[in-house]
């Protein structure tokens, strides 16, 4: 009898998490089911898979061939998954796209206008600053800032965002020297996130002193800054439309970040996915002025 793919799951989630805790909990199963199914699938093939050392499973040279065997059953299994997907060609559905919150808020902004476009499908908008995985279908569409090295994802470049600083209308700025600046309070991400854009900039400008209110992404900053909390580098896609945010000075140009569209190559055919590519892509190319500072507010406003 062959070895059935429920068994093969679980042997590769122990291979991977290297404990019964870990495999179990991967597939919300208990210990006692990883611990029998992986025995009986010894048993099966004839041959130790595993070698039980004090605190974790570790794979014996037949588990290592067995490994590369299933890691290949499980991404043929995926493209199968995605290319069935693919093989409705209506244009309807439901399209997942992922992209951190600024940008997120950006394609909610305009969601009235896509579904206007295409009645027949559903958006999920996630929120993420994570790179979801789209060979597993976690997302079919990646707004992300660089272009990652993994097998099968095509990219297409959407435009390039500019920052700013800004503060709330009513904020004392008497002056707008860069010492003045640096001494007044300011908003900014926590130390978990100083990769976000802006942030080292922040932390030269200030001499290496930290904002004196840190969050952990964009959407708590422009509240904090709208309300007065302090000043801020926001997108200007963010910020510019707020009436309750003023710019001081103009757009930072060693900030910027760069946006990418990024599909997997098995769904980029599949019609809703492309459809929604090209609002997408159509949606950046008419808010360029505004992604890129230019739509009409000035440091004087």
């Amino acid at each position: 009898m062959d070895p059935n793919w429920d068994d093969l799951r679980i042997f590769l989630a122990l291979a991977r998490g290297g404990t019964l805790t870990t495999a179990a909990k991967a597939l919300g199963v208990s210990h006692p089911t990883v611990s029998r199914r992986v025995q009986a699938l010894e048993k099966q093939i004839g041959a130790r898979l595993f070698e039980r050392l004090p605190d974790r499973f570790v794979p014996t040279s037949a588990g290592e061939e067995l490994l590369a065997d299933t890691e290949a059953m499980e991404k043929a299994a995926q493209s199968i998954h995605r290319r069935s997907a693919g093989l409705s060609d209506t244009v309807s559905g439901t399209v997942r796209l992922s992209a951190e919150e600024a940008t997120a808020a950006l394609i909610a902004r305009y969601s009235a206008q896509l579904r206007s476009k295409l009645r027949q499908i559903e958006f999920e908008v996630i929120s993420s600053h994570t790179l979801a995985n789209l060979s597993r279908r976690e997302a079919d569409l990646l707004i992300r800032e660089q272009v990652p090295e993994l097998h099968g994802i095509v990219a297409r470049k959407l435009g390039r965002l500019a920052y700013a600083i800004y503060a709330a209308r009513d904020f004392p700025v008497k002056r707008t020297s860069p010492a003045a600046l640096a001494a007044l309070p300011w908003v900014g991400f926590d130390d978990d996130h100083l990769r976000m854009q802006g942030q080292s900039w922040l932390l030269e400008f200030r001499g290496g002193r930290r904002p004196e209110i840190r969050g952990n992404n964009w959407l708590v900053l422009h509240e904090a800054a709208r309300t007065g909390a302090g000043l801020a580098v926001l997108p200007c896609h963010l910020a510019d439309p707020d009436p309750l945010l003023r710019r001081i000075g103009g757009i930072l140009p060693d900030v910027f970040a760069d946006q990418w569209l990024l599909v997997h190559r098995d769904l980029r055919a599949l019609p809703r996915v492309r459809a929604v590519m090209d609002e997408v892509i159509a949606l950046f190319q008419r808010e360029r002025p505004l992604l890129e500072g230019r739509s009409g507010k000035t440091a004087t406003q």
